[in-house]
């Protein structure tokens, strides 16, 4: 099913900013849920260094249907990405944002220079979704925190994505190495030691990093500058390693 004309484009432009030709563009991936507004903050910080657009879910709008797989979600976004002024350099997701920025950028890397990517604790599999009441409690903490503003006649829309995300995140398994430069900050939580060890198999260049909050208070008053101060000190350190731009080298 097609979206409505009314509907916005799944690729949507986040800095308004004129860019130079060869300014660097980074990619902000949604989370469970489908929707930006978390990445406000990330958005308004990344635009200091050039482009910045965001990729946002099927079925927020009356007449999507949500992916209800990883991999579904990852192929439809893939060809978005060549539409952009340039091959983005740097793609960034919190929770299964992180996902789908690490699966887009190991395809990316299989047909160019391989683009850095930030994971805000993201996992690269979610056993303890299990039961219906543990994805209800999930899809509840989604609404409260993605959708904490959606108008009521959006409410049932919101929700049945949030649930099609949940039981994506849930099925999926990331096996994908990534060869270009990573960062996860991890939070607090007792997977945190698993979460780490089982990115680190998957790539030789992956820094981590620990936020002291929980998995739904990254984007808080309290935690937000410590996650972007990580941003920080990550581009940071790529720009310094080399002068090309980053992910320039494989």
């Amino acid at each position: 099913m097609t979206a409505p004309a009314s509907a916005p484009p799944l690729l949507l432009p986040l800095s308004r900013r004129p860019q130079a030709p060869h300014a660097p563009h980074a990619v902000l991936v949604h989370p469970g849920g489908g929707g930006l507004s978390p990445y406000t903050p990330l958005a308004v910080r990344l635009a200091r260094r050039g482009g910045v657009s965001g990729i946002r879910a099927r079925g927020l709008f009356t007449g999507e249907r949500p992916d209800t797989a990883i991999d579904a979600m990852t192929e439809r976004y893939l060809p978005l990405l060549a539409g952009l002024p340039r091959r983005p350099d740097l793609l960034v997701g919190w929770s299964m944002g992180g996902v789908l920025a690490w699966e887009l950028g190991a395809r990316l890397a299989a047909t160019g220079p391989a683009p850095a990517v930030v994971m805000i604790d993201s996992f690269t599999r979610r056993d303890e979704f299990r039961t219906a009441a543990q994805r209800d409690d999930v899809v509840g903490r989604i609404m409260r925190s993605v959708h904490a503003r959606v108008a009521h006649r959006d409410q049932p829309w919101a929700e049945a994505t949030a649930h099609a995300h949940v039981t994506a995140s849930g099925r999926h398994r990331v096996t994908s190495a990534h060869p270009g430069p990573a960062l996860l900050m991890a939070c607090a939580s007792p997977h945190r030691r698993t979460q780490v060890e089982r990115w680190t198999r998957l790539s030789a260049r992956l820094r981590t990093r620990e936020l002291d909050c929980g998995h739904f208070d990254v984007f808080g008053r309290k935690a937000l500058p410590a996650v972007l101060a990580h941003l920080d000190e990550f581009l940071t350190g790529q720009r310094n390693r080399t002068a090309e731009p980053l992910g320039g080298q494989r």
